[in-house]
């Protein structure tokens, strides 16, 4: 039996390799840049299997172009990437990472939060530029973590895994989730269950992890903030749309707020104007989950569900199992 066909969109790390060269016939895109849309289309027209990453839109157009496709591997938890509907139209199975990346999402945006309280991106930048004189009472003064309030929007395994490092600084928690967590867990983690805009307007730092839905896109838009404190911090690890940027441009401008963090972008990579040049705005690219631990085993992971089910096994974490029972 010829062994599957694979189109892997990054060479993945050492260890994934090896679990799928010794099973499959795989070609990976080696290159820096992310494969363009018309290269992408012409790689996966031959082959059983596509790994990819959140950069790769996989609608109704790829899966026509790829008859042979039997799995699309997220390298990712996030699968906004993915119709999955048009998957399971065409019996392809659609799979992510998920729960891999939690404790290493919470440890960066606690390094957000951390960072921008504190200043620490003005500091590094003063002392580079060779212009720092040496200590003095009010040099770039910023905000105590310890003993605030923290704001949790989502409580799902990663803002669970935030609150958790909360205690640490004895923080008050206070949380809203579309489903409020179970009695034992509010009690295990000191989380007050509140309305958002209760938890928006009593917040000192408050750090978005719900799930980009249609209901959550904009989430965040100038009625919210317009609720935060103008001494709060707002801290954004989940997904870049559930931010409205122009509204968050718009009331730092205004001095709503004291500043954000952000590791996630509306239209990314593009990132709204009105942020890049704000010294109270830290922006990184998108490496919440970039330990190499993590990032190597969410490869695994994506490798893990295509050799599952070209061995006859349900992939571990498929979004629509539902079209391995189908005749």
């Amino acid at each position: 039996m010829s062994k599957p066909r694979i189109f892997a969109t990054h060479p993945l790390f050492e260890s994934p390799r090896k679990l799928l060269d010794a099973q499959c016939e795989v070609e990976y895109w080696e290159r820096p840049e992310r494969p363009p849309r018309a290269e992408l289309l012409k790689r996966v027209a031959d082959k059983d299997a596509l790994i990819c990453l959140l950069t790769e839109k996989i609608d109704g157009e790829l899966l026509a172009a790829a008859p042979k496709l039997r799995i699309v591997a997220n390298v990712a938890v996030g699968y906004d990437n993915i119709d999955v509907a048009a998957c399971t139209r065409r019996k392809v199975v659609a799979s992510n990472t998920p729960g891999v990346l939690d404790e290493t999402t919470a440890d960066f945006g606690w390094t957000l939060l951390m960072a921008i309280a504190r200043r620490l991106l003005e500091g590094d930048a003063l002392v580079r530029s060779g212009k720092w004189t040496g200590w003095n009472l009010d040099q770039l003064c910023g905000a105590d973590v310890w003993g605030k309030t923290l704001g949790l929007l989502g409580f799902g395994r990663i803002g669970r895994a935030v609150a958790r490092r909360a205690s640490g600084f004895r923080m008050r928690l206070v949380y809203h989730d579309a489903v409020r967590a179970p009695a034992e867990v509010e009690k295990e983690l000191s989380a007050q269950f509140l309305e958002r805009d209760q938890v928006l307007a009593e917040a000192d730092f408050v750090s978005v992890h719900v799930p980009l839905l249609p209901e959550t896109r904009h989430f965040i838009s100038a009625p919210q903030l317009a609720h935060m404190k103008r001494s709060a911090y707002l801290i954004n690890t989940s997904r870049g749309p559930v931010l409205d940027e122009a509204a968050l441009v718009a009331a730092l401008d205004a001095r709503q707020i004291a500043g954000a963090a952000l590791d996630v972008y509306e239209n990314e990579p593009k990132v709204h104007p009105g942020l890049l040049h704000r010294q109270n705005v830290i922006l990184t690219p998108h490496i919440a989950s970039a330990s190499i631990e993590t990032r190597t085993r969410m490869a695994t992971i994506a490798a893990e569900n295509v050799l599952a089910l070209f061995s006859g096994r349900r992939p571990p974490t498929a979004l629509n199992p539902e079209v391995l029972d189908r005749p």
